[in-house]
């Protein structure tokens, strides 16, 4: 369901409940299954809905601004959530301030966190890492909801996708294809959704009866080029694979670009999927197969959770987790009857990424 201007009456209607029960679900007050307002909380992040509500509150000594902390802007990733986010907190009649902190300057988080404490009345962190970041924001005094990051972070409320299981939605997507020699090009294996998007495919690996050849694993910089670099090196191979997968979007494309160097072809010689689904996937030639994050979903499920807090209730879940979606494009086809090699190519460069098993 799309509209422009969802409302409380929509979420119920949608939720099979009373507006009452979803305002006291979305509200964070008892009386409510956990088992509902899980399901409430995700209908109305699937439409869109904000909870108007809190931004009444904001209104009384609030400053109706949301931080958003990341250590990067140059990422599609960050970008996609930080629009999200933007257009929900706008929703819910707030402002949102961007900030960019690192680990490598614990001076730097002192003054953030100085800065966040007198302009804004809640933290969306946006922190795939298991970063030093973690200990500033408990220190802020301030509601936080940390976006793409669990683990160690029980502390705070969390809003993620299924990396494991999207990596098992690539792989199984190969493997009923034919291809039974599949690459994959992790990232930095500080990323706990890195660590869940490699388990998912070794595993898929397993449960579909296909090899698991360590040299056919290969992690570090997640960029275009080295992903080219990568790929040049895994297509003249001995014996090299018929399918790539790759834990995002971006990896994809330098992948293909390897692929046309080599004198080979997207899908017919090679298949290649990301993960993502960042806008260029459906524009890129061939348009990219991929695993889709709901990135909107997942920004305002994010904003609903910091509102509440901000309001003075309890998040309605310590712990959101949206399924991925196999988006399936042009990029990946039946394995093909043989094996095409490519023309040698330069190695990958050991010093940025290096090959793993598990």
């Amino acid at each position: 369901m799309t509209k422009q201007n969802p409302t409380l009456a929509d979420v119920a209607r949608l939720a099979g409940v009373s507006q009452m029960t979803a305002s006291r679900a979305l509200n964070g007050r008892p009386g409510v299954s956990r088992e509902t307002r899980d399901e409430i909380t995700r209908i109305a992040s699937d439409i869109g809905y904000v909870v108007n509500r809190t931004a009444q509150k904001l209104s009384g000594g609030r400053n109706g601004i949301i931080g958003i902390i990341t250590p990067t802007l140059d990422t599609q990733f960050s970008s996609e959530l930080i629009l999200g986010a933007g257009r929900a907190a706008r929703a819910g009649g707030c402002e949102v301030l961007v900030y960019t902190l690192s680990d490598d300057d614990r001076r730097t988080h002192h003054d953030v966190m100085g800065l966040m404490r007198q302009f804004s009345d809640g933290l969306l962190a946006i922190l795939p890492r298991e970063s030093l970041c973690l200990d500033s924001l408990a220190s802020a005094n301030l509601p936080v909801v940390v976006i793409d990051q669990r683990g160690t972070l029980n502390r705070f409320p969390s809003v993620s996708v299924d990396n494991y299981g999207g990596a098992q939605l690539a792989v199984d997507h190969l493997a009923e294809l034919g291809h039974r020699r599949i690459a994959y090009l992790g990232g930095d294996e500080l990323i706990e959704g890195v660590r869940d998007r490699q388990r998912g495919y070794h595993d898929a690996l397993i449960r579909h009866g296909l090899p698991h050849d360590p040299e056919l694993v290969v992690t570090g910089d997640l960029s275009q080029i080295t992903a080219f670099e990568v790929a040049s090196g895994l297509l003249a191979m001995p014996e090299p694979p018929t399918a790539i997968f790759t834990a995002n979007d971006q990896s994809a494309f330098g992948v293909i670009a390897a692929v046309r160097e080599a004198g080979l072809r997207v899908p017919n010689d090679i298949s290649v999927i990301g993960f993502d689904d960042i806008p260029m996937a459906e524009q890129f030639h061939p348009a990219l197969t991929t695993v889709r994050q709901p990135f909107q979903q997942m920004a305002s499920s994010a904003v609903n959770t910091l509102l509440s807090q901000i309001a003075g209730f309890d998040a309605a879940s310590q712990r959101i987790t949206f399924p991925a979606e196999l988006v399936v494009r042009d990029s990946t086809g039946p394995a093909p009857l043989e094996l095409r090699r490519a023309v040698p190519a330069q190695a990958p460069r050991k010093s940025r990424m290096q090959r793993n098993g598990l």
